[in-house]
């Protein structure tokens, strides 16, 4: 690891040390908060375990509750990280898609909020896609790239449950998910694997997040 990769970790770690608070639950756009710091949201399929690394990345229990019941998240969380020297944050908890015990009207709602936030948010500087690592990117992870995609907004792929997939499978899928980005124009070009329960690719994602702050 070079000089500049341990201090951007570093930083990460320094950054999510600070306290970061539950702001608001959003439902409709005219409840935004102002859009007065950058802000990076959280995107993924339900129960690809965004709640439990949510958790892990701040270092809290319970800030995204966690759930075996998909659709629990029907709205966007806004949570915030103020930190006096490297600056401020909104993370934004987004609604999961791929909805098994919802109504169709629920959804098609839900669908509307997100590309409603995703067209019109100018502070939004990056979504993270999470993928689920023992299943690779599905159809409704390709629908909400299309819409990242065609809203011009900057998103970077997440895998998670790393820990539950063997090291051959793993980099398999690693090299698919890559090639499968590098056709897409608002892809980042590296992805962050990483494991709730390990702790694996968490410093990487704290000091990708740390480099967005305001």
């Amino acid at each position: 690891m070079d000089d500049d990769a341990a201090k951007d970790l570093d930083k990460g770690r320094r950054f999510f040390a600070t306290e970061c608070r539950f702001l608001l639950g959003v439902a409709g756009l005219n409840q935004l908060p102002e859009a007065d710091r950058n802000e990076v949201a959280f995107a993924g399929r339900s129960n690809v375990g965004k709640s439990s690394l949510m958790n892990a990345l701040t270092g809290r229990k319970n800030l995204a509750r966690t759930s075996n019941t998909p659709g629990r998240t029907q709205q966007l969380n806004f949570f915030e990280i103020t930190h006096s020297q490297i600056g401020d944050i909104y993370l934004v908890d987004m609604p999961g898609y791929g909805y098994a015990k919802v109504s169709k009207t629920e959804v098609a709602q839900w669908t509307e909020l997100l590309k409603d936030y995703l067209r019109g948010r100018a502070n939004l500087r990056r979504a993270f896609v999470l993928i689920d690592a023992r299943h690779g990117i599905k159809d409704n992870d390709r629908e909400i790239m299309d819409m990242l995609d065609t809203a011009a907004v900057s998103y970077q792929v997440v895998l998670t449950k790393a820990d539950k997939v063997k090291a051959s499978a793993l980099e398999k899928i690693v090299s698919q998910t890559e090639a499968a980005l590098a056709k897409r124009v608002a892809a980042h070009p590296s992805l962050i694997v990483t494991s709730a329960n390990k702790g694996t690719g968490i410093d990487e994602l704290r000091a990708a997040i740390a480099a967005l702050a305001s």
